[in-house]
């Protein structure tokens, strides 16, 4: 089984304002790369929500690259890949939105228009709530939510045992 997991945090309500992405590239069943970094949202800007809710503050990426800055590192894990997330229409749409604010093609990535969702595959299977937190206890798999890069790898070993 060959994959690659990913988790992004956004800096506002706004899907092209990513400010750390997690991405976990499995092979043959194996985790065999992660990959982790802050990025520097548009203007650098920040909502209180979501400062309480990630952790993460405009001190902490006003030194880091933009989104165009690093997505050479993002498009070398994602290029041709059958792509997992947990809410795959959310990590989905902040990657979309967040390529088209700085100019980049989606299209370029040659990766699905849908990708896979454990949340939903949980879901099916009877998990009420299904959100991350939960699937991850009932699976006895060690979590920082809402910490990218660790969401994506409970996202990655949850798409393994499904």
């Amino acid at each position: 089984m060959t994959f690659t997991a990913i988790d992004f945090e956004t800096a506002t309500g706004h899907p092209e304002s990513a400010c750390a992405v997690g991405i976990v590239t499995v092979t043959d069943g194996v985790i065999t790369d992660e990959y982790y970094t802050l990025i520097q949202p548009p203007w650098n800007h920040y909502s209180y929500f979501n400062i309480k809710v990630y952790g993460i503050n405009p001190s902490m990426t006003e030194n880091e690259k933009t989104f165009d800055g690093v997505f050479p590192e993002i498009r070398a894990r994602l290029f041709g890949r059958t792509i997992v997330a947990h809410n795959e229409a959310f990590d989905r749409n902040v990657l979309i939105r967040t390529m088209k604010h700085y100019g980049l093609y989606y299209d370029e990535l040659e990766i699905g228009d849908r990708w896979e969702c454990t949340c939903r595959i949980y879901r099916a299977k009877g998990y009420k709530p299904a959100n991350l937190k939960y699937c991850s206890e009932r699976n006895n798999i060690e979590l920082n939510h809402h910490e990218a890069l660790s969401d994506a790898r409970a996202c990655a070993l949850l798409y393994l045992m499904r």
